[in-house]
């Protein structure tokens, strides 16, 4: 390992090794997660398990993506809202003139 005199180093220098530094580190620990990963995958396969299977650890669950219509508009059955996110006018609008959101549901 080289020997580097701090003391030499000018404030961008210092910062600039510091970063180095800093990204070696975290490439170093991933690289050693992803070794021990695959070393206790081998031996659970070993054994006749999966990974998954002895940590009890879940599937992922993909995302639900967009919602379906909950509201339809009191006059226009094509124009929907999901229930979701800002409320829009025409949603907004019938509730002010007193319509009740279940008259609007789907």
């Amino acid at each position: 390992m080289a020997n580097i005199n701090l003391n030499d180093l000018s404030l961008s220098e210092l910062k600039s090794l510091q970063k180095d530094v800093a990204k070696a580190i975290a490439e170093f620990s991933d690289r050693k997660k992803t070794e021990a990963m695959a070393a206790l995958e081998a031996h659970a396969k070993e054994l006749g398990f999966s990974l998954a299977e002895l940590t009890g650890a879940k599937k992922t669950r993909k995302s639900s993506g967009p919602g379906g219509a909950k509201y339809r508009h009191p006059e226009n059955p094509d124009v929907t809202w999901s229930g979701r996110g800002r409320k829009p006018g025409w949603f907004t609008a019938a509730i002010e003139a007193g319509k009740a959101p279940e008259s609007m549901a789907v």
